[in-house]
């Protein structure tokens, strides 16, 4: 059966006008995916830098968290050092206390009344200020030496009793005191130790929280890229097909028309025996490169 080239152009032309629109359909949704693996591309990466440097920050706090612990053991075994001191001389200052109760009181009573190595300092000061000012004036001046002769007196007996060490109740309660200020100054030095240790600690499990969730978003953001990238790849392979068939019913057409020409100037009227090939061609089919040739050969 032979059919005209006209007919042959009626069914090709729009064919070709129908497959070329489909193939810039999918072209643009092709560019449209790849445009989305892009920003998913992106995301992904930069997500997975900032979990990358939190990761590093995660690790410098754990560092300063185990240096700082192992600061606080040894401040610890110095507040026990200070806190044992500190006991020890309060039991010393205790027995002392008692020791004194035991005491003669009339005698107790007699050592307390004498003054202070202060108190006769704070005097031989007075007295010496007095007499530079004119107050011991001729005779008056053997005064001033005997006075000042027997402070100097006091103050050495003074300083005698107030200064004989471990056995001094007075020496016991400065002691306490210093011990107690350094066993304070020593348990803060521990709780600040303690506090920063914790801090580091507690901004690390916060670190680590927000590195997880940051993954969790990174791996969104690679499934919308393995997605998208699926999705451009699939209508990039349609494009690719539909752009090839529309460029072989473009050499049909080509083959045609130059046949056509050629019959034109010897004087005939051209025909095609191509039913069958049409007939493939209209129902969906898809015509090789035999077939083709064939169809051009007619």
């Amino acid at each position: 059966m032979g059919i005209e080239y006209s007919e042959v152009r009626d069914i090709l032309q729009p064919l070709c006008v129908s497959l070329d629109g489909k193939s810039s359909m999918r072209r643009d949704g092709r560019d449209e995916w790849n445009s989305k693996v892009r920003k998913y591309l992106d995301q992904r990466n930069e997500l997975n830098s900032r979990v990358k440097e939190l990761i590093a920050e995660v690790q410098t706090q754990k560092a300063v968290r185990d240096e700082v612990n192992l600061m606080v053991r040894d401040l610890k075994d110095v507040r026990a050092e200070h806190s044992d001191r500190l006991k020890d001389i309060r039991e010393k200052l205790r027995a002392k206390l008692e020791e004194q109760k035991q005491q003669d009181v009339p005698q107790q009573r007699k050592r307390d009344k004498r003054p202070s190595a202060s108190r006769i300092k704070g005097d031989m000061e007075r007295l010496e200020k007095k007499y530079e000012t004119g107050g011991f004036p001729g005779n008056k001046e053997r005064d001033y030496h005997k006075k000042m002769k027997y402070l100097s007196i006091a103050l050495k007996e003074a300083s005698k009793s107030e200064g004989e060490g471990e056995g001094n109740i007075r020496y016991l309660k400065d002691a306490v005191r210093d011990a107690e200020r350094l066993q304070e100054d020593a348990h803060k030095t521990v709780e600040k130790a303690v506090k920063k240790a914790q801090e580091a600690h507690d901004l690390m499990v916060e670190l680590s929280e927000e590195v997880d969730r940051l993954r969790g978003k990174a791996n969104s953001a690679h499934l919308g890229l393995t997605n998208s990238k699926r999705e451009a790849d699939a209508l990039h392979s349609q494009y690719i097909v539909s752009l090839r068939c529309v460029h072989s019913i473009q050499d049909m057409m080509k083959a045609m028309d130059s046949r056509e020409k050629r019959e034109e100037d010897m004087g005939g009227v051209g025909k095609l025996e191509v039913a069958d090939l049409m007939s493939k061609l209209m129902a969906g089919g898809t015509l090789s490169t035999e077939e083709l040739m064939a169809l051009r050969r007619n």
